[in-house]
C-alpha cells in the first residue's frame, strides 16, 4: 500500500474499505495506535472510546461485506470536540465542574454521525467552556500543536486539529462561536468550516455558551474531506426548525463561475503579523489568477457595535451554567465565576439590546453580500505562541489583549453566515497561516466549491507536521 493509512483522504479510505482492500476493524487499529504514540506529546484527546469504536468498526464491515454501507462516512474514524454530548463517555467541558459526567444521550450531530456509519474515536481536548482562544484547561492541561509540540494550536477547537493535523483521526466535529475552528484551522494548515447556522441542525445539547452564535463544523486535511461530512449530517432535520430551508449538501462540488471577492487584509488600525499578511495576499494573488474579481478594502459594515458588546452574550450564558450547576463558584475557574457574577448583573433589557444589535448587523452584512460573493481575510492577527498561554501579548510589536489575535472572526459568527478557513502558506519558522473565506447566509455550498478551486491550486496539503510522520 503506497500511501499510510493516516494520510489517506476520507474518500479513499472509504473506497478501499467498500473494494475489501481495507477493513474497518484494521484502519480504526492502526489509528488507535497511532493515538497512544502520539497522545503524550500533544495531549489532543480528553477520552480515547477504544472499545465503542472498534465495536462500530466491526459493525462497519459486517455492512460492507453485505454491500450495504449507511454513507461516505461508513468505518471512517472521527473525534468529536469536548464539548458535544457522546452517549456513555465523558463531556467534561474543560472544568473541574463536570469533571466526572457521563454523557446521557447523543447530541443531533453526533447521532447523525453515528448514523452515517462513522466510527467514534473519542473526545477532544478544548479550553474551559470553550471561553478562550488557547486550548489549555485545569483537568487536562495543554494542547500542543503538530507542527511545534511546545506552540499553541488556538482555541477553542484546538485538540481536534491537533488530532486531524498529526494524523490521529481523518476527520473532527468541532465548534466555532467566534473563530474556534476557523482559527485553529489556520494554525495546523487544516481546512475548518463554520458552516450557516443550522445547516448542520443541532438539539439535545448543552447549554449554548453564546447565544446562536455557536455552530458545529467539520476539520478536515481537504476540503473534499470536509465536504463529506457535510454531505452527511447537514440538512433539514424536524428536531431543528432553522435547519428545514436547506437542502442537502452533495458530496460532489461543481467549479464556481467567476466570483467578486472583498479582501479585507486589516481591521482599522488592528495590528497584524506581517508574515500573516504576506501570506494572505499571496493566496488572494492565486484567488485572482483563478479568474476571480478581487478587490482590497474595508468591511463594508461597522461590528464594532456587536464587537463592543461581545462578552456580554457570554456572560449572560455563563450565568445561566452557574444556575444550573450548584457547585459553579466552588469548581470553576475564577475568571469565569466572575463572567456569569456580570451575567447575573445584567438585565433583560441589556440582553435584549445586544440580541437587537445582532439582528441590525445580519441585515447589513446580507445587504453587503448583494455587492460581493465572497468577503476574504486572515483566520488570526497572530502566529501561534506558547501553548500554556491564554493569548499572544504583542503583535507586530503592539500591545493586544484576549481577543487581539481574534479580530478577523467573530463577526461571521455574529451574522450566521458561512466560512472556511484554508492554509496560506507558512511562516520562515514552518508554522501554517491561514485564512478564510465567508460567503453569503445559506452559500456553502459556493464556499466548498471555491475553497476547492483553490486548493487544487496550492501545494500546501501535502505539506506534512514531523509529528504526522
Amino acid at each position: 500500500m503506497s500511501t499510510p493509512i493516516h494520510q489517506m483522504s476520507v474518500r479513499e479510505l472509504g473506497q478501499r474499505m467498500r473494494d475489501g482492500e481495507l477493513s474497518a476493524v484494521a484502519v480504526t487499529e492502526y489509528l488507535l495506535e497511532r493515538i497512544d504514540r502520539l497522545q503524550p506529546s500533544l495531549n489532543a484527546f480528553t477520552h480515547i472510546a477504544r472499545d465503542s469504536a472498534l465495536e462500530a468498526a466491526r459493525h462497519s464491515d459486517s455492512l460492507f461485506k453485505a454491500g450495504t454501507p449507511r454513507s461516505l462516512l461508513e468505518g471512517i474514524p472521527v473525534a468529536i470536540k469536548d464539548n458535544k454530548y457522546v452517549q456513555g463517555m465523558p463531556f467534561v467541558f474543560g472544568s473541574p465542574l463536570f469533571k466526572d459526567r457521563i454523557a446521557e444521550n447523543d447530541e443531533l450531530p453526533i447521532a447523525l454521525l453515528k448514523a452515517g456509519g462513522a466510527v467514534i474515536m473519542g473526545k477532544t481536548n478544548l479550553p474551559e467552556f470553550a471561553s478562550r482562544g488557547s486550548t489549555y484547561n485545569p483537568v487536562y492541561g495543554a494542547t500542543g500543536n503538530p507542527w511545534n509540540p511546545a506552540l499553541t494550536t488556538g482555541g477553542s477547537s484546538g485538540g481536534s486539529v491537533a488530532a486531524v493535523a498529526s494524523g490521529m483521526v481523518p476527520l473532527s466535529l468541532g465548534t466555532d462561536g467566534g473563530g474556534s475552528i476557523r482559527r485553529p484551522a489556520g494554525y495546523t494548515n487544516l481546512v475548518g468550516l463554520k458552516p450557516t447556522l443550522s445547516r448542520i441542525p443541532r438539539a439535545d445539547g448543552f447549554t449554548s455558551v453564546l447565544y446562536d452564535c455557536e455552530v458545529v463544523g467539520p476539520i478536515g486535511r481537504t476540503v473534499d474531506d470536509v465536504r463529506i461530512m457535510m454531505s452527511v449530517i447537514a440538512g433539514p432535520h424536524r428536531r431543528d426548525q432553522r435547519s428545514r430551508g436547506f437542502p442537502r449538501i452533495s458530496a460532489m462540488g461543481t467549479a464556481p463561475a467567476k466570483l467578486k471577492i472583498l479582501f479585507v487584509e486589516r481591521l482599522k488600525d488592528a495590528p497584524v503579523d506581517p508574515q500573516i499578511s504576506a501570506r494572505c495576499q499571496a493566496a488572494a494573488r492565486i484567488l485572482e489568477n483563478l479568474g476571480h474579481d478581487v478587490v482590497v478594502g474595508d468591511l463594508p459594515f461597522d461590528i464594532t457595535p456587536v464587537t463592543a458588546n461581545w462578552a456580554t452574550v457570554g456572560n449572560v450564558c455563563m450565568s445561566l451554567i452557574a444556575k444550573q450547576a450548584p457547585a459553579f463558584d466552588e469548581l470553576a475557574t475564577a475568571d469565569y465565576v466572575v463572567r456569569a457574577a456580570d451575567g447575573f448583573k445584567l438585565t433583560g433589557a441589556d440582553y435584549q439590546e445586544v440580541i437587537e444589535l445582532l439582528y441590525t448587523l445580519r441585515s447589513e452584512v446580507g445587504e453587503s453580500f448583494a455587492e460581493y460573493d465572497i468577503i476574504m481575510s486572515p483566520t488570526s492577527a497572530a502566529n501561534p505562541w506558547e501553548k500554556d498561554q491564554g493569548f499572544p501579548p504583542t503583535i507586530d510589536g503592539r500591545p493586544v489583549g484576549p481577543r487581539g489575535h481574534a479580530v478577523f472572526t467573530n463577526w461571521v459568527n455574529a451574522c450566521s453566515h458561512p466560512a472556511v478557513a484554508l492554509p496560506a502558506g507558512f511562516t520562515e519558522e514552518g508554522m501554517p497561516v491561514g485564512f478564510q473565506l465567508v460567503a453569503d447566509f445559506g452559500a456553502d455550498e459556493l464556499l466548498l466549491d471555491l475553497a476547492r478551486q483553490y486548493e487544487a491550486a496550492v501545494p500546501y496539503t501535502s505539506q506534512r507536521p514531523r509529528t504526522e510522520v
